[in-house]
């Protein structure tokens, strides 16, 4: 068959959620645009439904994340950078086109969210060492700190750094054991559905990451107040937005990470995203009685 009468096959997008592939269960679909409005592809325009079904396949995934070394989340963080790197043409094309980039400045931008994936799956079984350890105290007691993940995390993502700042918002919330739900950019939410073909396939459990496209706005609010999401990251969400989350979250006493502004994705990211999901968890030990003689034991 000539290529001139070859059929095209259209890319069908759908949603991750516990690790396979649902279309909005409403059915509904929007259109997704290139900077110069042309046409790209129907995205799955998801509901309170699939948002609900979202906390469940996380909720149900954060026990064996969490508990799994951090030796292994690491090998697991570093898989995905590989897979994404034997992709990285197809990410290219799509941030070009969700950004209206150039394809050598669509291409900086993947290598930078390929090395973002490299660099956090190095700090999985760093981050105790920096904001945990031993603690002077007085008396026969050993007391020690350290850090444990928070649990459920939605995470608004940016609006206009549809790959390098999704994947900056996502990686440190599993990186320290938490698991995600993951609202795209509204406007350009292709590269984040793309991404979830990348995890599929990557060893990462299925329900770590859940990816949703539609409207913050409308999915936000539930998830905000859903009793069994443990934090928030309102990366994406303007002001307005923001305020009515954190409100919403506060019903369960949300952890919540307000919107900063970012001028540079690819500046150093620090420790703060991983540090903000992460509850420190204090414990006691009594070593026994110290005389001038020195321990008893």
């Amino acid at each position: 068959m000539s290529e001139s009468t070859r059929l095209n096959v259209f890319k069908t997008y759908k949603l991750y959620v516990g690790g396979k592939f649902p279309r909005s269960e409403s059915g509904r679909v929007y259109e997704v645009s290139d900077s110069k409005g042309n046409w790209l592809a129907n995205a799955p325009l998801s509901s309170r439904k699939d948002a609900r079904d979202a906390v469940v396949a996380a909720r149900k995934a954060f026990g064996g994340w969490a508990g799994a070394t951090a030796y292994s989340r690491g090998q697991i963080l570093y898989r995905i950078a590989e897979m994404l790197e034997g992709r990285r043409e197809q990410f290219v094309r799509e941030v070009g086109e969700a950004e209206g980039l150039s394809k050598s400045k669509a291409g900086a931008v993947v290598d930078a969210a390929i090395d973002r994936w490299v660099w956090y799956a190095g700090w999985t079984d760093k981050i105790g060492q920096i904001v945990g350890g031993a603690n002077p105290v007085a008396g026969p007691f050993f007391n020690l700190s350290t850090p444990e993940p928070t649990g459920v995390v939605t995470v608004i993502a940016p609006q206009d750094s549809s790959f390098l700042g999704l994947i900056s918002v996502i990686a440190p919330v599993i990186a320290t054991g938490n698991t995600a739900v993951v609202i795209t950019s509204e406007k350009a939410p292709l590269p984040a559905l793309s991404l979830g073909e990348v995890l599929a396939t990557s060893d990462l459990p299925g329900g770590v990451v859940n990816i949703l496209s539609g409207k913050a706005a409308e999915m936000g609010p539930h998830l905000a107040s859903h009793q069994d999401v443990n934090a928030i990251d309102l990366a994406g969400a303007d002001a307005a937005l923001a305020k009515e989350l954190e409100i919403a979250a506060a019903d369960n006493l949300k952890r919540v990470l307000r919107p900063q502004p970012v001028g540079d994705w690819t500046a150093d990211p620090g420790t703060s995203r991983m540090t903000a999901f992460l509850e420190t968890k204090t414990v006691w030990h009594p070593t026994g009685s110290l005389g001038s003689g020195g321990s008893s034991y």
